[in-house]
């Protein structure tokens, strides 16, 4: 039953596929040799398709998404990622435990793109952890693993909605000094999300970190602040 759903998803998926978009989206997710999604391949179907085809096989198993997941195709993979993530916010705690146990095995290989971390990453993982120990947090963080170290900081949007801080800003610290621009902007935009709420919190962080900060995350942190707050932290003048 399992392989006949698999193989009529993948029939529908490839019955939707447009070369000219698989074509653009490859140039956009930088799939040169060397760039972060080298090797992946495209079927080209746009977002609000995926969309409308996870409503469609809402009755999905977890086994049949996770056969999905281990794709080639990105289509494949973020379509299993979205039937996960419906089935994540209602399934029980038993359920919810073997997706993110699945899940946190199978992120190096198959959930390795910026936009596969971020539409799974803060339901399946952020979601769980939410009323257990976040320590997964903080050894994400130091993976040496782009997407893993990724899921971390993108776990946390969450906590931040439920007004809790200190995790964000904990692997925000711990991913100071990290190389990957993919890093700089999802913990940036976790900063902002912060300062969206409480900015106090935010700038005590920004005072004490801005000068170490890469520009690109502190771009993203600061970028609702008023125009001179924003140039302030720019030209490195705020104490």
């Amino acid at each position: 039953m399992v392989n006949d759903d698999v193989a009529a998803i993948r029939a529908q998926l490839r019955a939707l596929a447009d070369p000219g978009i698989a074509a653009d989206a490859a140039r956009f997710f930088k799939t040169v040799p060397g760039e972060y999604g080298a090797s992946d391949r495209f079927l080209g179907i746009r977002v609000p398709v995926l969309r409308r085809i996870a409503r469609e096989h809402r009755a999905a198993t977890a086994t049949t998404a996770f056969r999905l997941l281990h794709s080639r195709l990105h289509e494949e993979r973020l379509l299993a990622l979205l039937l996960l993530t419906a089935l994540f916010e209602r399934t029980d705690d038993q359920g919810r435990t073997r997706i993110y146990q699945r899940y946190l095995v199978l992120t190096a290989r198959y959930v390795n793109s910026w936009d596969l971390v971020d539409t799974s990453a803060p339901t399946i993982v952020g979601g769980y952890l939410a009323t257990r120990s976040r320590r997964p947090l903080y050894t994400l963080a130091r993976s040496s693993n782009l997407w893993e170290r990724r899921v971390a900081i993108m776990a946390t949007l969450p906590l931040i909605r439920q007004g809790s801080f200190d995790d964000t800003l904990a692997v925000a610290e711990q991913l100071l000094d990290d190389e990957q621009d993919l890093i700089h902007t999802a913990t940036g935009w976790m900063l902002r999300e912060v300062g969206n709420r409480d900015r106090a919190v935010a700038e005590a962080f920004l005072r004490k970190h801005h000068a170490r900060m890469p520009r690109t995350m502190l771009r993203y942190a600061i970028e609702r602040f008023p125009p001179a707050r924003r140039r302030a932290y720019l030209d490195g003048r705020v104490r």
